[in-house]
Parts: C-alpha cells; sequence; structure tokens
C-alpha cells in the first residue's frame, strides 16, 4: 500500500489520476440513475396532486415497505414517516435501477433506457396485486395504468439523456 501526498492509502500502483479517472467513470453513471429516479418521483408526486385517477404508486411503495419491515419483525412507521422512508427508498432503488442504462455504453442509452423505463412502467401496473400489495387507489381508470407506465417510461429517457451528455463530457 502507499500513500499519497493527502494520507489517502492506495493500493500499490494507484495513482491520484486513477482514482479520478474511476470517479469520471461513475460520475454519469449514478447521475444518470438519479435523474431517472427524480424524474419518477416528481412525475407521481406532482400529477397526483392534480389529477383524479393519477397514478399512486406511492402507496404500493409504502405496503411493500412496512410489508417488508413487519416481515423482518421490525415495526413499520407510520404516517408521514412511512412517507418519508418510502420516498427515500424509492430514490435510492430507482437510481440503482436506471444506472443501468449505461451498461451498453452510450451509444445504446437511448433504446435501453426506454427499454428499462417499460420493463418497470410494466412491472409496476402487472405486479402489485401478485406481490400482495393490492390495487393503486383510482386503478379501476384506465389512463391510470397509462400513465404509471409512462412516468417509468420517462425515467428511463431522462436516465438515458443524463448518462449519454455526461459521458460524452467526460470524453
Amino acid at each position: 500500500m502507499t500513500e499519497d501526498t493527502t494520507g489517502n492509502v492506495a493500493p500499490e500502483g494507484t495513482a491520484p489520476e486513477q482514482r479520478a479517472q474511476v470517479l469520471r467513470r461513475w460520475r454519469p453513471v449514478v447521475l444518470a440513475g438519479l435523474a431517472g429516479a427524480v424524474t419518477v418521483t416528481v412525475l407521481n408526486e406532482g400529477v397526483r396532486r392534480v389529477l383524479p385517477h393519477a397514478p399512486r404508486m406511492e402507496v404500493i411503495g409504502e405496503r411493500a415497505l412496512a410489508g417488508t419491515l413487519e416481515a423482518v419483525g421490525a415495526d413499520p412507521p407510520r404516517g408521514e414517516a412511512l412517507y418519508g422512508w418510502t420516498m427515500l427508498a424509492d430514490l435510492v432503488s430507482n437510481s440503482l435501477y436506471y444506472g443501468l442504462v449505461a451498461v451498453a455504453g452510450p451509444a445504446q442509452a437511448w433504446p435501453l433506457g426506454g427499454a428499462l423505463g417499460l420493463a418497470a412502467g410494466v412491472g409496476a401496473v402487472a405486479l402489485p396485486r401478485p406481490l400482495g400489495l393490492g390495487e393503486q387507489p383510482d386503478a379501476r381508470s384506465p389512463q391510470t395504468p397509462v400513465l404509471t407506465a409512462a412516468w417509468y417510461l420517462a425515467g428511463g429517457l431522462a436516465a438515458a439523456a443524463t448518462y449519454r451528455r455526461l459521458a460524452a463530457q467526460d470524453r
């Protein structure tokens, strides 16, 4: 192990420039994932406040988080605390998911982002009931599943756009 001038210890042969290069490679991935997650969350949270029959993915998320905590013997938070933890869990998990847009490189980011978004959207529409999470409130409206899929598709495309832009800057 070697120590650099700042006192950081690095494996033999690892220069600060190499660490900076690794950070440059991960920056677009992390920020693309975050862009996708924020897009889905902003659409869900913003539109549900003004549109009847809007997707209510936060309700499904709250049920999933509370059920998971109960399954491991922990008392889930209630009310606003449950909502806050659900939002955090959604942002983290969706960021990790949408960060996958980078696996095929910038040239394939658009199709991969679209595929990731559509897959997440279809899953968000089709899986809650079989997973024991029930239906979204107001899910009887035909626009609810369409909007749900659209939010996740928008997240995938936002991740793709962000990744392509940042990856191009870091070259």
